[in-house]
């Protein structure tokens, strides 16, 4: 295990599977205690055995992230096991998609809560340790598609595009106290949500990665470690896209 992170201690949010997963794993392997949250305890086991075999420290947290009082009990869980929060992966997120003439309101507000006010909810529950150490990072996990647009998915790419410009904003705001705030915006990336693509639907957008092929979770996991890292500590108010070329048209 190398120490770059060493005692670092970070929250990821949807840290059972998929990107999430991934980073959670990254930060560990590199030095830093996870506090992880998911759905259910249980869906966070296989990530915490993987923890475990690599000698890491973690804290297992389950809740509702549309829930602002989920947010708190993991900071305040945090602060009570290792004294305070260095770091956020802000990366829970859900899709419901549809054509905009046949998405109902229902399915609209339900991507807003969790992708958009879930989000919200940790970084205002992480700004008041930070703002105390005069020192924090924040990732917020974005998407392409906020920048980009995709048909299909008003809602996905409102939510998005809303939270790059509240990392925007936040960085404004927390900058002076030492604080960082930045967004990773996956493009195609491998994962169980898009692994529910036809495949037709998957090669049409394959043909469109200026690299010819998907990413994968690791590709995102680098990038938000080095922002949550020392090499990241003069970056902050940007939105990374890690998209292999996608959004270049």
């Amino acid at each position: 295990m190398t120490k770059e992170l060493k005692d670092q201690r970070f929250l990821v949010t949807g840290a059972s599977r998929g990107i999430g997963k991934a980073i959670a794993l990254d930060l560990a392997q590199h030095g830093a205690k996870v506090c992880m949250l998911a759905t259910s305890l249980g869906n966070l086991e296989e990530t915490g055995a993987a923890i475990s075999a690599m000698g890491g420290e973690f804290l297992p947290m389950a809740g509702d992230i549309t829930d602002p009082a989920t947010a708190q009990a993991a900071v305040s869980a945090m602060v009570e096991a290792w004294g305070g929060v260095d770091g956020l992966v802000a990366n829970a997120g859900i899709t419901s998609d549809n054509l905009l003439l046949r998405m109902t309101p229902e399915q609209f507000q339900k991507v807003v809560d969790t992708n958009l006010n879930g989000s919200f909810h940790f970084l205002k529950a992480v700004t008041k340790p930070m703002m105390r150490q005069k020192a924090g990072r924040v990732v917020l996990i974005g998407s392409v598609v906020g920048t980009t647009g995709n048909p299909g998915q008003v809602n996905y790419c409102a939510a998005k595009a809303a939270l790059h410009g509240m990392a925007r904003s936040a960085a404004l705001e927390l900058g002076s106290r030492g604080i960082t705030v930045n967004v990773v915006a996956p493009g195609f990336i491998q994962t169980d949500m898009t692994g529910e693509l036809p495949e037709q639907a998957r090669q049409a957008m394959i043909t469109k990665i200026a690299l010819g092929r998907p990413g994968n979770p690791e590709d995102i996991a680098g990038i938000t470690r080095f922002l949550l890292g020392p090499s990241g500590g003069y970056v902050t108010g940007q939105v990374m896209l890690v998209d292999g070329g996608l959004s270049l048209g």
